[in-house]
């Protein structure tokens, strides 16, 4: 008794589409790391920029 060759194609199927499944959330994971790293960045500054018009702001007044 021979398996269909039906069943090797689903198989076949499963496993590309679980390959890309993983694929897909590895860049995923990547692409929002990147995203917070550079959120991240812009927030420094913004805490550097506050700091340098306070201690302005302290030395003048």
């Amino acid at each position: 008794m021979s398996i269909p060759i039906w069943v090797y194609a689903v198989v076949v199927g499963i496993v590309i589409s679980a390959l890309m499944a993983i694929k897909t959330g590895r860049e995923e994971r990547l692409l929002e790391q990147e995203t917070i790293e550079k959120e991240g960045e812009i927030y420094m500054e913004r805490l550097k920029r506050e700091k340098g018009l306070r201690e302005e702001e302290n030395m003048q007044g």
